[in-house]
């Protein structure tokens, strides 16, 4: 899903992630929790003021944002101690 991403210099003056939009939502980033390169990709794995995790992909050779996965971390819990 591609979305709106607003970006501020982190460390060694690479943009890092600040606030996103998606399907009318906006996020704040509260912590950025992880970092990594991929081919052509760099991603980041971050948690909203909402406290659900995300994982943002930057293709850098077009300057283009998408939402790769969005987790409530509530529901995995819910879903373990339903089962039991």
């Amino acid at each position: 899903m591609r979305i709106r991403v607003e970006t501020r210099a982190g460390q060694a003056g690479a943009e890092t992630p600040h606030r996103f939009c998606f399907d009318g939502r906006d996020v704040k980033i509260a912590e950025v929790l992880d970092e990594w390169p991929g081919a052509d990709y760099r991603y980041f794995k971050v948690r909203g003021e909402d406290g659900n995790l995300y994982i943002l992909r930057l293709d850098e050779p077009r300057a283009e944002w998408e939402l790769t996965m969005f987790q409530v971390p509530m529901a995995g819990a819910r879903a373990a101690t339903d089962s039991q």
